[in-house]
């Protein structure tokens, strides 16, 4: 069951954790390691103070290797004409709660190069892994982790990504599928590829040299043992951690995994492609003759806000809630009993 990959890190099961911003937790991820895989952290949307904090407190939870995750978008001004668009055409949904519409409208969180006392904190705290979606950081971010010898990745979505990411030093790219829940990580979201988790994985093998984790849609080891046969060094799992008691998800989001059977890709939640349970009201939004959003993440503040807000008068069906396409097949169990189910049958399908 070894590969180059875990013998690298020095870890057992190829059972990678997503590194979900907003749901994974020192926690979480601790309990990942111990069991034997790799266990992550989402910090996309934490400022430097934070995501240190979550580095120092797994570090002290588990001495055996994690992955730390930031974001890399494009980074897009504000456009007034398409923000004062949104926004009135989200204002009777506000209006549904006796509030008004912001008027303005700001980004939630920082590119990882907007924000440089990020790579202070990796090159302090010495991680085992960074990981990036969305793109790469600066050429000169890179060349910083390679004289640390910190190894990083990036998800890919394309084999034109994956052989830029080998080019740039990467190694190892996380090949995700369109069955992903969550951002697509495409480096630019109007180059959507399509393709699914296996198709994605056919197309890299032939042509990288470096490690590729599969991801998108994988819930059970009976997957994950798929995806190394078809070439995967291991695969990493996002959706089917969500319900773990550890994980940082809200009950309203739980309680919607358990009963959910479907999920869907829109744009309209956060500005950007993402595969999540679309609610009610993100189905009235997103129709036909609506104005172009505001674009990501300033798009993504204002759901956030409306979610908020709802939330308050007691209506949870406004909670972004993102998943893969796995999630009618969840596990409702605890981090230890889901990794201990998943080495169980990922044993019994390698044999």
């Amino acid at each position: 069951m070894s590969t180059p990959l875990l013998t690298q890190l020095g870890i057992r099961y190829p059972i990678f954790l997503a590194p979900m911003a907003g749901i994974t937790t020192p926690e979480l991820a601790s309990l990942v390691c111990e069991a034997g895989g790799l266990g992550a952290l989402g910090l996309g949307a934490s400022d430097a103070f934070h995501a240190e904090a979550a580095i120092n407190a797994t570090q002290r939870l588990t001495s055996k290797p994690f992955q730390v995750n930031f974001f890399c978008h494009r980074v897009v001004p504000l456009d007034p004409q398409k923000s004062q668009a949104w926004r009135e055409y989200l204002a009777p949904f506000f209006a549904r709660f006796q509030q008004p519409v912001p008027t303005t409208l700001s980004a939630p969180y920082r590119a990882f190069d907007e924000n440089p006392a990020l790579l202070e904190v990796i090159l302090a705290t010495r991680p085992a892994v960074v990981s990036f979606h969305f793109g790469l950081p600066s050429t000169a971010t890179l060349r910083a982790l390679r004289q640390a010898k910190i190894p990083y990745w990036v998800s890919v979505t394309r084999l034109s990504e994956a052989r830029y990411a080998e080019e740039q030093g990467c190694s190892a790219v996380i090949a995700q599928g369109i069955e992903a829940g969550g951002h697509r990580a495409t480096f630019d979201p109007l180059c959507e590829a399509g393709l699914g988790t296996t198709e994605l994985l056919g197309q890299l093998t032939p042509h990288l040299k470096i490690p590729i984790i599969s991801a998108g849609g994988i819930v059970n080891g009976q997957q994950i043992e798929a995806c190394l046969t078809q070439g995967a060094s291991a695969a990493q799992l996002g959706t089917a951690f969500i319900p773990c008691r550890e994980s940082a998800a809200s009950e309203a989001v739980r309680q919607r995994l358990r009963v959910a059977k479907e999920t869907q890709i829109t744009d309209v939640i956060s500005g950007r492609p993402a595969r999540g349970i679309v609610g009610p009201w993100q189905q009235d939004v997103d129709h036909p003759r609506r104005p172009e959003h505001a674009g990501y993440p300033y798009s993504y503040a204002l759901a956030k806000q409306l979610a908020k807000l709802a939330s308050q008068h007691g209506n949870v069906e406004y909670e972004v809630c993102w998943a893969g396409s796995g999630v009618a097949h969840l596990r409702h169990l605890d981090a230890g009993p889901l990794m201990t189910q998943l080495i169980a049958e990922l044993t019994a399908s390698a044999n």
